[in-house]
């Protein structure tokens, strides 16, 4: 079918499925099953994933809306036992510095019920780690910059996406931020316009992995409904 255009753009038609409200209801509500049952996880088997499983993840994601459109992410997939190597040396040293010296006793106490410390040797467990770079300004094929919009907000739906492919593959990961993350920009040799944001160790949870005894806020708690008539 032809484009249509509209100011001298293409556009092109686009219909959404209209479900039975039973079968609406019915994918919901599995959908959202599927996805309670997600957890971040901290033991990871060494089990390899395959890069399709991955590669198939930084597709979902990049299906994310952005600003303009400009998809201003850059997703860095790594296996390499060196790099990871590398990663985790510089993470836990940042992360010692954090616990030390950065973190108020408030922090602390809060993340306390996650059993965290600045040790992470998942990072050189899970088979692969994926970090996520938000590209603060495009370059052009002339080398000319290109201004994007909304970056963190349009980085944060695509690491949302990113996590739910994962998920619905099998895969556990968690969003690990250590802070500052201009290690990661070093070692993975990244260009000016990209500043990392968060680091996904990425594989199957190992068999005796432990999660924190926790719960979501129920629905009341995290919605407002202001409903007509």
């Amino acid at each position: 079918m032809d484009p249509v255009y509209r100011g001298g753009y293409p556009f092109v038609p686009y219909r959404s499925p209209h479900l039975s409200p039973q079968e609406a209801r019915a994918r919901a509500e599995a959908v959202r099953s599927r996805l309670d049952a997600r957890r971040s996880v901290r033991d990871f088997s060494a089990e390899p994933v395959p890069r399709e499983l991955i590669a198939s993840a930084i597709q979902a994601a990049s299906t994310a809306p952005s600003g303009a459109h400009k998809q201003p992410w850059t997703f860095v997939a790594v296996s390499d036992p060196s790099i990871k190597a590398q990663i985790r040396r510089a993470a836990e040293e940042e992360e010692r510095r954090s616990y030390d010296e950065r973190m108020s006793p408030e922090w602390i106490e809060a993340i306390a019920p996650l059993g965290t410390d600045w040790r992470k040797p998942y990072l050189e467990t899970a088979p692969w780690l994926v970090v996520l770079f938000a590209q603060r300004w495009g370059i052009g094929p002339g080398g000319e910059r290109i201004k994007h919009y909304y970056v963190q907000e349009s980085c944060g739906i695509a690491a949302g996406l990113f996590i739910c492919a994962l998920h619905e593959s099998g895969l556990s990961t968690l969003t690990h931020t250590p802070s500052p993350m201009g290690f990661l920009s070093k070692i993975l040799g990244r260009p000016d316009n990209e500043r990392p944001m968060i680091l996904f160790p990425i594989g199957h949870a190992a068999e005796d992995a432990l999660v924190p005894d926790i719960e979501r806020k129920p629905l009341e708690q995290v919605s407002v409904w202001l409903e007509g008539g």
